[in-house]
């Protein structure tokens, strides 16, 4: 539920008071004008208790969720992926096409099973003064590959049968079968061989070589970290809710917030003459998942009736903003093993009714679902429309939120029935082992619906064992075809990414994986 006040003082344009949940009201009930008189008293005296930026020169980013770990052989959240991704170097990255290109390490294919690394010449220190050498990336590896370290990236890397350091500078890779995508596996943040060795607890005190050092985490909801050029503070500061986070940054609290943020108080930002908005297409995807293990959503009749339930045009167009577009499987079209075809399911309300008649289930004997989401007040929001859009067509959703550790404890351990989550950072369509096939299975892998089809992983295998990257291309697409048949998952959309930041802070270039690098370059007019 949607509540607009309208405060009578120099707050006085209309403010979407987007953090109340939706579930609290009826849709189209009459809120009394008390509760929103009190709620804007409390903003007032929010705002009034100062707008000017603290003393010091740090630059501060607004999060809607804590990252979780900061040990990147163990990272799968979004959030704790990208600061990761400024804390430690990697071997390997991705340029805007979707293609591998070179970071710590250039590489040649000696043989269809054997890779050289030769690490680049230059600085190459860990923040803890350690030489960053070819032991350390062995190490990492290593331990990734260690089973009772239960890596969530293990499955990714089970094809490396062993590695060999030649000398300081080059380390070798044999793999048990041929793979022509591996380099763009080797993605996880190197850490120092010695650190792994004494078990140093990388997760809260991380040593890698990137951009960015700890400099301290007082505080759970208050990250610091220092740039090394230059020695510029950058302080990740955890507000969930979206009214409050952007309450902080008219208050000079925070600096930029990325995402998270619903469509009408960007609208109410934008008459802010302190504010820059900047936008760019994204490639970060969201979707419902199933428990394929369910008694009842195994059945594809209710699956796909889910599907043609869902109204993506008018979630995109007003809860979203426009700033977001129709998706038909995980990976974009744009990519090189992506699907140009898939758009998903159209919204066929009528078409719902009858799956789910044949399955048993309707008006008069509605399907009753549970639907777990994050306490984000934006996914909240989105989950109870989304129960609105059900339960025209006969299905009543219980949506329960939880804290992001609650929640994502629960999908990784499969307690429950349908979740929404979004994937971040997709590069390589090796995404479709980790997440679907049958070995990859939590803490294995993603596949958290505990999803089984011999079709599924043939089509797999039978890409990862093809050399020719066309021909790779081509089975993926078929994958994909077949899962949007079989519907694991339901696609829903693409998200734009969108930086709120005040207009004294430059530097921060968007990126379509919604990555943090800008923090790298931005900085602070004087």
């Amino acid at each position: 539920m949607l509540i607009y006040c309208r405060v009578n003082s120099a707050f006085s344009p209309v403010f979407a008071l987007s953090h109340l949940r939706s579930h609290d009201f009826e849709i189209g009930s009459n809120i009394s004008d008390r509760p929103c008189r009190i709620i804007v008293f409390v903003l007032l005296i929010l705002l009034s208790v100062g707008c000017t930026k603290q003393d010091d020169n740090a630059i501060r980013f607004g999060l809607s969720t804590t990252p979780i770990t900061l040990d990147p052989r163990f990272a799968t959240d979004a959030v704790s992926h990208r600061i990761n991704r400024l804390i430690y170097q990697r071997l390997v990255d991705f340029d805007e096409h979707y293609h591998m290109v070179p970071a710590l390490a250039e590489w040649d294919k000696l043989q269809p099973t054997h890779y050289r690394f030769k690490l680049k010449p230059g600085e190459r220190r860990f923040h803890n003064g350690d030489y960053l050498a070819a032991n350390d990336v062995k190490a990492t590896y290593d331990s990734v590959l260690d089973a009772s370290n239960i890596s969530p990236h293990r499955a990714t890397l089970a094809n490396i049968d062993r590695i060999k350091v030649i000398d300081n500078d080059t380390i070798d890779f044999y793999l048990k079968n041929t793979d022509p995508l591996f380099p763009g596996r080797l993605v996880i943040g190197i850490l120092p061989e010695r650190l792994i060795l004494s078990r140093h607890p990388f997760h809260q005190l991380p040593v890698g070589s990137g951009v960015l050092k700890l400099s301290g985490w007082p505080i759970e909801d208050t990250l610091k970290l220092q740039r090394v050029k230059d020695r510029q503070m950058i302080e990740f500061i955890t507000v969930k809710d979206s009214t409050v986070r952007v309450l902080k940054l008219l208050r000079g609290e925070i600096d930029l917030i990325q995402g998270d943020l619903p469509f009408e108080l960007m609208d109410w930002l934008r008459g802010n003459e302190n504010i820059a908005i900047e936008t760019v297409p994204g490639n970060v995807f969201t979707y419902i998942g199933f428990n394929m293990q369910d008694p009842l959503l195994v059945n594809l009749n209710i699956r796909q009736a889910i599907a043609y339930a869902i109204d993506r045009d008018a979630i995109i167009q007003y809860v979203l903003g426009a700033a977001a577009h129709k998706a038909g499987a995980m990976l974009p079209p744009g990519h090189w093993s992506g699907h140009p075809d898939l758009h998903g399911f159209d919204y066929e309300p009528e078409k719902a009714k009858e799956l789910l008649s044949q399955a048993g289930y309707g008006q008069a004997n509605p399907l009753k679902l549970g639907y777990k989401t994050s306490n984000n007040p934006l996914r909240v929001r989105l989950a109870t429309i989304i129960q609105y859009q059900l339960k025209q067509v006969g299905i009543d959703v219980n949506v329960q939120s939880y804290d992001w550790g609650t929640f994502y404890g629960d999908i990784k351990d499969g307690r429950f029935q349908m979740y929404s989550l979004s994937w971040v950072g997709l590069k390589m369509p090796d995404i479709f082992r980790y997440v679907f096939h049958s070995t990859s299975m939590p803490p294995d892998g993603a596949n958290r619906g505990r999803y089984i089809d011999p079709v599924v992983d043939g089509l797999i295998e039978t890409a990862e064992k093809n050399t020719s990257l066309e021909e790779q291309a081509d089975i993926y697409k078929e994958l994909q075809a077949y899962l949007q048949q079989q519907l694991p998952y339901v696609p829903l959309w693409y998200e734009d990414n969108i930086l709120v930041r005040q207009k004294d802070i430059s530097g921060y270039n968007l990126s379509a994986d919604g990555n943090y690098d800008g923090l790298k370059d931005v900085r602070r007019i004087r």
